[in-house]
């Protein structure tokens, strides 16, 4: 059941905690006898508010300061007198309060993801294959086969919109680190308003829905874009996100078990090689699903219904460099866009020859590197179809994702004073999904769009048409 970023009970539960706390502080002497209930009532509302919304640990500085509420109506029998004991204790309860509420102003319980914004509601499937061709090379069993899990948003027919889809794989057994973030501080996911539901049947216009494969970043789990995903779907697209087992973070495997990120990181002097094989794997999964999506009844009901000959490979950062070799080595993929992507291998040297579209992020606040500029630049020197790069300015590079939108406001200000990102994460997801939706129309067999146009809807985004 999807909820906001805080419940009507947090805010219930959070304020009453404050206002037993000032009321200590300023008039400790009033209503002595209903202060000293004070705690037991703010004890019975927390484990309301742990039955209901259940655990988040955003509250235990709160239960902490329950419990020295309770210690206070227990053994203060009257108020100290003034002098240097009573201003330390108000300073040290006010302190402890101030603590409580923290943890809400820097992450929030469920973040609220970018809005969908086009004309149809969105529907949502999971696909967990086994490419029984190729090994897992990333553990030790001999008979282990690479998992590749899709999931496929699309525009639906309106159907049941009760049960969103799940937003992260594996909330109940999260590894240490997911993509950063220490996995206990994502528990609360699972109600998170994916935007998708499992219930709802595809749209079927002629010809069939032109389909998006859209690759993470390094190490990002597919939920990461789920803002994008839904957008981009409920604009008209099929849109396929990818889990890339022990790249990503986390990742349900077709058999159950949670897969975390391998963390075979290279040594020094060797990273490129290792991203370049790491490369080759990524393309081999995309390449599998399509393989996969050609096969009659593949994905259940959705078969049939997606344009096969309409197919586009877009990604953000490593997924980026992915989807402009995969357009290279797969003649199925009719364009590629690449978001903020540091270049691999010897892409740059090839002459793309189907559109391609480059989105930075601000080059001074993601701190691009000289190589990476001009590994990009020659890639679209040589391009041989029509090729744009813009720069969205006062985004960073994580700013394309879902990750920013996972902090409180004042934690996401915060956020943007030491990395940049200034923009914010819906605007531009909004920005991105315009200037992708204006790309991809043309090459995917719709109604062309002026990127442009598109572009000039929004203040501080440079660049153009490369050839």
């Amino acid at each position: 059941m999807c909820r906001g970023p805080v419940s009507l009970l947090d805010l219930v539960l959070l304020a009453a905690m404050l206002a037993v706390s000032a009321w200590w502080i300023f008039w400790p002497n009033r209503g002595r006898r209903w202060l000293r209930l004070a705690p037991a009532a703010l004890a019975a509302l927390a484990a309301l508010q742990l039955a209901v919304e259940g655990f988040y640990w955003q509250f235990l500085p709160g239960y902490a300061l329950i419990a020295v509420l309770a210690l206070l109506s227990l053994f203060s029998r009257r108020a100290p007198r003034a002098g240097f004991a009573k201003l330390a204790g108000h300073l040290g309860l006010a302190a402890l309060a101030m603590t409580a509420i923290a943890p809400f102003m820097l992450l929030l319980p469920v973040p609220v993801l970018t809005k969908p914004d086009g004309p149809h509601t969105v529907g949502t499937q999971i696909f967990r294959w086994v490419d029984e061709a190729r090994d897992e090379l990333n553990t030790a069993d001999p008979n282990d086969r690479r998992n590749v899990i899709a999931q496929i948003w699309y525009p639906a027919a309106l159907g049941s919109q009760v049960e969103h889809s799940t937003y992260l794989d594996g909330l109940d057994d999260l590894p240490d680190e997911v993509t950063l973030f220490p996995g206990f501080l994502l528990r609360s996911y699972g109600a998170i308003d994916t935007h998708g539901y499992p219930g709802n049947p595809i749209l079927r216009p002629d010809g069939g829905v032109p389909l998006v494969i859209l690759s993470s970043g390094y190490g990002g789990p597919r939920a990461f874009y789920t803002s994008l995903a839904t957008g981009l779907a409920s604009r008209g697209y099929a849109v396929i996100t990818l889990d890339h087992p022990y790249e990503s973070a986390v990742t349900e495997l077709a058999d159950g078990r949670i897969a975390a990120d391998a963390k075979n990181f290279p040594g020094e002097g060797e990273g490129k090689a290792f991203m370049a094989s790491q490369l080759d794997t990524r393309v081999a999964d995309i390449r599998f699903v399509l393989d996969k999506l050609e096969q009659p009844g593949a994905i259940g009901e959705l078969s049939g219904h997606l344009d096969l000959q309409h197919i586009a490979a877009i990604g953000h950062s490593f997924g980026g460099a992915a989807s402009a070799v995969a357009m290279d080595r797969d003649p199925r993929i009719k364009a590629a866009a690449n978001i903020d992507g540091t270049l691999y291998g010897d892409i740059d040297s090839r002459q793309l020859t189907r559109p391609f579209l480059l989105l930075d992020s601000d080059h001074v606040e993601t701190g691009h590197g000289e190589d990476n500029l001009a590994r990009n630049q020659r890639l679209l020197d040589n391009a041989q179809a029509p090729a744009w790069r813009y720069e969205i300015k006062r985004a960073n590079h994580y700013s394309f994702t879902d990750a920013p939108l996972f902090f409180a406001p004042p934690g996401r200000f915060a956020l943007s004073l030491l990395i940049g990102g200034s923009r914010g994460p819906t605007e531009t997801h909004r920005a991105t999904l315009d200037i992708l939706d204006a790309f991809l129309s043309g090459p995917l067999g719709r109604e062309a769009h002026d990127i442009e146009a598109a572009v000039a809807k929004y203040s501080d985004i440079t660049g153009g048409p490369v050839n």
